[in-house]
């Protein structure tokens, strides 16, 4: 089939948590009538029936899978630059942990048994780490991020909002696609995907892909890549049409990450090292292995079955686990000053049950879900200089019980309510050690016999806490193209124990911490305006942040570093967001969003290990990976050629000024933008697609995050990871 004229906005089908299942996002009607010259109908089903995305109320973007090849995206970390509000980024020293904020609600620190504050789902599951959730776009539908607490439909872990990674349907039809991609920085990537039907009830599909890539930079000492990529991803999807009201779906999905772990760059000069700082920001020294090991796998099955023309029942029964070995060399010099070679592992199994109504004017969703899963690591912290190790490592074991409800009635053709409300069980039990060592002592050292020096901490701790999220909204449809709604979220992120604790720096480091919550208040406008032609939806929003979980390192003269978890912080959030998409011609398509975020510091409690004292620094501290502005601007434009389409696609995106910590630090970021340009030629068979983009155009270098501890350990340890320079790459696909 050609490709036919923007089937896909920029603003694609969205996720409708307030009306649909809890881990099931609305589906996009990939069907929605064209009119010349107006944007298209996107639908959703988030009840079950086809129902325009402007009639639902929530804050979404969503990005399908036209958007995605249209724009030549790889992985999920570059959609922040096309939605307000939102930070997804590559963490420090790795290549697949990701880092997501959303509204200023996220998690600066990956470690094991720390929970993130934007839940990640892989169609209906959800993702509990972010090691191996830099999701590469392969067999995918689209991608679909919600903004504010989900608390009562997503549960725990969703305060800040919900991104869901929605792989392809299977149809039964015989499909098949290969696509290469080379670029700069001999750039090799290969997709091959496909499906098919073994009977006429049961169809079986899949994808697999190698992505290469040789380093922006190298660890000049060594002559190791870094900033490289070498990867490979997989799925299996089947769907078994069992009888005319049921079906059930397996899916599997594997990722191996074999790329180096990257090294910074030290922003200061070295005060022990002759190497002078060196002026390529992707360039590093190191004086560890530059390996690293990422691998995550999942399993999971679904099942269907329409009860009766009002009831259905879906059951979402799924496994996870992953496992890195990793390597980080925190001050970057050719000595062994402060070095960190890492372990992680962890598994979770979750069953969730929902049942779902439908009638004429009552809209029903609830059930029950379980999570069962273990996280467990070990990292060292090697001070050569100083002549000491520090081991710090140990398990935290979570099991969570949900019972939720929300409904949704329909008062009149112009008025409709929708409550609801979620109860969630946590219990955790954790185990935590932290010995320190004289001499070099590396995890994979199996020679080293010598007991610790120091017992810093050795306990195991229990904690159990339970939450009821409520929800309530109102929409009312001014017109029929212009709905207004107002609405009121809960949502809790679960509580923990803080595994690097130090109990001998901080005796009550040893204390679990309880949840952090946030209220929000939100109201919106959804609207299509001059004819069809412009769609323009709005928010605005205010949360009041709770109990705020505050993870704090702070370096402790002569050797150690204090760590602490505390539920130290309150804080208020508010802010706007406006995403619009304008079709000027039938041909020419412009999309831009704004987002603006005031997010401040009410009160912070800090024991400060020097003083041994709680001090309010709420007046030094800001809010870490919020820009307050950003904003995206861009255009799409479609020329007919005699052997088919080529379309011209140009966004410019910018962030304004980024703290990344809690506190002002030398890497902190200024504001800057980045361009994307990208055209791609879609052949009139629709069998064939040429794809050439740029991006970062314009060459800028940014920081994303970092690592500071200042000269504590005798060196200065100032080290940044930046965002990618400018790429260039050309893809051809063909399908059939």
């Amino acid at each position: 089939m050609k490709q036919p004229k923007f089937q896909k906005s920029m603003i694609a089908a969205a996720v409708a948590t307030l009306l649909g299942s809890p881990v099931a996002l609305a589906q996009q009607n990939e069907e929605a009538e064209v009119d010349e010259g107006k944007l298209e109908r996107i639908e959703v089903t988030a009840r079950r029936t086809n129902e325009s995305l402007q009639e639902v109320p929530v804050a979404v973007s969503a990005f399908g899978e036209g958007d995605l090849e249209r724009e030549g995206i790889e992985d999920i970390t570059e959609l922040q630059y096309k939605m307000p509000n939102t930070t997804f980024q590559v963490s420090r020293g790795t290549n697949s942990t990701l880092t997501a904020y959303i509204r200023g609600v996220g998690q600066q620190d990956p470690l094991w048994g720390f929970e993130p504050g934007v839940g990640i789902y892989i169609d209906d599951v959800y993702v509990a780490r972010p090691q191996g959730a830099v999701l590469e776009v392969l067999d995918v539908q689209r991608v679909e991020v919600l903004r504010g607490p989900q608390g009562t439909l997503y549960g725990k872990n969703t305060i800040g909002g919900a991104m869901k990674y929605v792989t392809r349907e299977l149809t039964g039809y015989n499909e098949f696609e290969l696509k290469g991609t080379v670029g700069t920085y001999n750039q090799r990537d290969l997709k091959v995907s496909g499906q098919t039907a073994l009977a006429d009830n049961f169809y079986v599909g899949g994808a697999f892909a190698t992505l290469n890539r040789d380093g922006f930079g190298e660890f000049v000492n060594t002559g190791d890549e870094n900033y490289n990529k070498e990867l490979m991803t997989g799925r299996f999807n089947a769907k078994w049409l069992v009888n005319k009201g049921i079906n059930v779906k397996f899916a599997a999905d594997w990722t191996k990450d074999d790329s180096n772990a990257r090294g910074g760059h030290r922003e200061q000069e070295s005060l022990l090292s002759d190497e002078p700082r060196l002026t390529d920001v992707y360039d590093s020294y190191t004086a560890m292995p530059t390996w690293n090991e990422v691998e995550t796998e999942g399993y999971s099955m679904t099942v269907d079955w329409a009860i009766n023309n009002d009831w259905m029942f879906k059951s979402i029964t799924a496994y996870r686990e992953g496992y890195t070995n990793t390597n980080i060399d925190f001050d970057s010099t050719v000595n062994p000053v402060l070095l960190v070679p890492a372990v992680y592992e962890d598994d979770q199994t979750t069953q969730e049950f929902q049942f779902m109504y439908r009638d004429d004017r009552l809209d029903f969703v609830g059930g029950l879900y379980f999570y069962e899963g273990e996280a467990c690591g070990e990292f060292g912290t090697v001070l050569g200089l100083l002549g000491l190790s520090i081991d710090t490592g140990g398990c935290v074991d979570t099991s969570s019980e949900a019972l939720f409800g929300q409904a949704t009635y329909q008062l009149d053709d112009q008025w409709s309510v929708t409550l609801g409300g979620r109860y969630t069980r946590d219990d955790k039990n954790a185990d935590v050690f932290r010995y320190t060592y004289a001499g070099v002592k590396f995890l994979d050292r199996g020679d080293y016999s010598a007991d610790p020096i120091v017992v810093n901490s050795d306990f195991t701790t229990q904690a159990d806490w339970s939450k009821f999220s409520p929800h309530a909204s109102v929409s009312y449809q001014v017109a029929p193209a212009v709905m207004l709604y107002a609405s009121y979220s809960n949502g809790f992120k679960s509580g923990g124990v803080d595994m690097r604790a130090d109990v001998s720096l901080n005796p009550d480091a040893a204390n679990p911490y309880d949840p952090e919550t946030v209220d929000t208040v939100e109201f919106g406008v959804k609207s299509e305006l001059l004819d069809g032609r412009m769609r323009l939806n709005a928010a605005t929003f205010f949360s009041d942040y709770q109990d705020m979980q505050v993870t704090v390192q702070r370096a402790i003269e002569g050797g150690g570093v204090a760590s602490q978890v505390l539920n130290a912080a309150d804080s208020t959030v508010q802010g706007f967001e406006i995403e619009s998409t304008f079709a000027a011609t039938p041909t020419l398509n412009f999309n831009g969003s704004l987002g603006y975020i005031d997010a401040e510091f009410d009160s912070v409690a800090f024991f400060n290990p020097e003083t041994q004292q709680v001090e309010d620094v709420s007046d030094l501290w800001s809010f870490q990976n919020t820009p307050k502005v950003t904003a995206n601007l861009g255009f799409t434009k479609e020329f007919e050629l005699e052997s088919g389409s080529m379309v011209w696609s140009t966004t410019v995106s910018y962030r304004d000024d980024t703290q990344i910590f809690e506190v002002p630090s030398p890497l902190d970021e200024e504001a800057y933008s980045l361009t994307n340009t990208s055209l791609v030629w879609y052949s009139n068979s629709g069998q064939w697609t040429v794809g050439l983009h740029a991006k970062n155009v314009f060459d800028e270098e940014y920081r994303v995050s970092g690592y500071n501890f200042g000269s504590t350990f005798g060196e200065n340890i100032v080290t940044g990871y930046y965002g990618d320079p400018r790429t260039v790459s050309l893809s051809v696909g063909y399908r059939f």
